[in-house]
């Protein structure tokens, strides 16, 4: 990836910052873009200055709801790095929700907005560009386990990743023609700030460094799916087969992740 162009979203802390330092790291020029624009500042100040020649980093403070502030960034970072070669929608929120709570309604549309719509939105103004581009590139999506079978008490955090999974199988499918490949990556449990608050033992976590390195690989080799630990993708395969009475039965009484605290 020397020299490449990677556009990152939900740059800041955890998959994101982990992936920005790993491709930092192979000499990537990075368009990294978050939030919180102090720590996206500490990153891009922590990383490794690109291959010799090739552009500098660029970080761009934007809520990845406000889709037209995507845009622009997405054209002053073509315009800057020449281009595109792989661009990482891992903006994501995790949260439980409860239906049965009124409140939790405007929750459940956040988590849908953040980790769904706005995939879609950080890739929508780079395909114009892949397309007009020889050289191959890649969208990434970032899914997750709990995308497979629906979690209790995560009601939006499953229905939003098993819908990147599938929006992403759909994008796949209308790219393959123009030589763009769409790579879903499904995380297991990872250390990062999103799992710290989970109340309950997380079976082969891992390393945000370690998870990057091995995505990295992946969206590299042009996979068009993976698990991340590759245990938790035998976990995902199981899950997938069992028939509804089992998997009821082993799940109904999983601990649930923290609702948000009322204001």
């Amino acid at each position: 990836m020397s020299g490449r162009r990677v556009f990152i979203t939900g740059a800041s802390s955890g998959l994101g910052a982990a992936l920005a330092a790993e491709y930092a790291a192979q000499g990537a020029t990075l368009g990294l873009l978050a939030r919180r624009g102090d720590a996206l500042e500490r990153l891009a100040a922590s990383l490794p200055r690109p291959a010799p020649g090739a552009p500098h980093h660029r970080t761009y403070v934007v809520d990845v709801r406000d889709h037209g502030a995507i845009a622009t960034a997405a054209r002053d970072f073509l315009t800057h790095a020449g281009g595109i070669d792989v661009v990482i929608a891992n903006a994501g929120i995790s949260v439980g929700t409860l239906t049965e709570f009124a409140e939790d309604l405007a929750v459940f549309e956040d988590i849908i907005a953040t980790n769904v719509v706005a995939t879609a939105a950080t890739f929508a103004p780079f395909i114009a560009a892949m397309k007009a581009q020889r050289t191959p590139a890649r969208l990434v999506g970032i899914g997750s386990v709990a995308g497979i079978r629906g979690l209790p008490g995560a009601e939006a955090y499953s229905a939003s990743k098993a819908a990147v999974i599938s929006y992403c199988e759909s994008l796949r499918l209308e790219l393959k023609p123009h030589g763009i490949q769409v790579v879903t990556l499904c995380p297991g449990y990872i250390d990062t700030p999103m799992t710290k608050v989970n109340p309950y033992p997380m079976p082969f976590l891992m390393a945000a460094d370690k998870f990057a390195a091995k995505a990295a690989r992946t969206i590299a080799a042009g996979s068009s799916y993976a698990v991340i630990p590759w245990q938790m993708g035998v976990v995902a395969k199981v899950l997938r087969l069992l028939p509804n009475a089992v998997y009821d039965l082993a799940f109904a009484r999983a601990p649930h992740k923290p609702r948000k605290e009322a204001p």
